[in-house]
């Protein structure tokens, strides 16, 4: 029995108009033998969760370098964060929750180590973007560098997440909106936590609009967009609120992400993350055999940008230490 049929049914009967249904997928770049449960954007969920490039975001960077405490995020706490509102979203206005988590959970797969500091680094190298590496990531290098074989439709909200990009589906938007909601709040909370931030530091002019409290906030700018979306082909923010939050980010640009105390160590990851690229670029046969074989396929700056942005934070600084720290050596003693 096709226990999924049920699935769609409920779609069919409860979803928006403007929602995506999992029957109507335009399916991925090779056939795949259908679940018997599982609808295609659920099985790109699972198929994400269970990859080795989403359990290494919990050592990758989200704003504040190796933090001193444990209630910091992480790339990985991010992503749940986002999947958590946007799935709040996508519920609210009917939109087709499984696909809203798949792309959620993915989106931020190619990120490098160390943030955005990493990606302004090989930015400056290379051409790097975040979300082209995440798409990258489920195309290609993961599971054995066959890629996952995802369904287009979360394909190309992964490549679309980001404010400068607009996803062709409105679960991709819905994740593009809980994505900037996430950060902003709990990059809020986490300079609170480390002193560089009070709530009576925050503009006043946007925290009337937007609350004076982490929780408050969140659930003020969820339910600005689905008043402003509900029953429409689109998502919007009204006008104050999107000045708000537009005016709220870049004080936090402002104040945390770019000249706070926090961020001093950042240009000593950049330089890291610099010697590396230079290091593998110099000679290829450095990089692990797996990687060389793209080579075949791909420019080696891609390629060693695929390693690169594969790494933890940890791992990086790992592999920076065992190239230029000296290790001890003493003569065997006979005898």
């Amino acid at each position: 029995m096709d226990f999924k049929i049920l699935t769609y049914e409920i779609e069919n009967q409860y979803l928006s108009p403007y929602a995506k249904k999992s029957a109507e997928t335009a399916g991925r770049a090779r056939p795949l033998a259908p679940c018997q449960i599982r609808t295609a954007f659920q099985r790109d969920r699972d198929r994400i969760i269970h990859c080795k490039a989403f359990r290494r975001m919990k050592h990758k960077t989200q704003v504040f370098i190796s933090p001193e405490g444990d209630h910091y995020r992480t790339r990985l706490t991010h992503t749940l964060e986002v999947a958590q509102i946007a799935r709040t979203l996508a519920r609210a206005l009917r939109l087709n929750e499984d696909l809203t988590e798949a792309i959620a959970l993915g989106h931020d797969l190619g990120h490098t180590p160390f943030g955005h500091a990493g990606e302004a680094a090989l930015s400056e190298l290379t051409r790097f973007e975040h979300n082209e590496q995440s798409l990258r990531v489920v195309d290609i290098l993961e599971y054995d560098f066959k890629g996952m074989n995802l369904t287009a439709e979360v394909r190309d909200g992964i490549l679309n997440h980001k404010m400068s990009t607009k996803a062709t589906t409105l679960e991709g938007v819905a994740v593009s909106y809980a994505d900037r909601i996430a950060y902003i709040n709990h990059d809020i909370d986490d300079a609170e936590r480390a002193g560089i931030l009070s709530e009576r530091d925050l503009p006043p002019e946007h925290a009337r609009v937007l609350g004076d409290k982490h929780g408050v906030r969140i659930n003020n700018m969820i339910m600005d967009i689905i008043e402003n979306s509900m029953g429409k082909d689109g998502i919007f923010q009204s006008p104050p609120f999107e000045r708000a939050m537009t005016g709220m980010r870049q004080f936090m640009f402002d104040r945390v992400y770019i000249k706070s105390e926090a961020k001093e160590e950042e240009g000593k990851a950049k330089d890291m993350i610099r010697f590396l690229y230079n290091y593998y670029i110099e000679d290829l046969n450095r990089l692990p055999a797996p990687y060389r074989s793209l080579l075949e396929k791909y420019p080696k700056e891609q390629v060693v940008c695929d390693y690169i942005a594969a790494m933890s934070d940890r791992y990086s600084v790992s592999v920076f230490e065992s190239l230029i720290v000296p290790k001890g050596w003493a003569k065997p003693v006979k005898g």
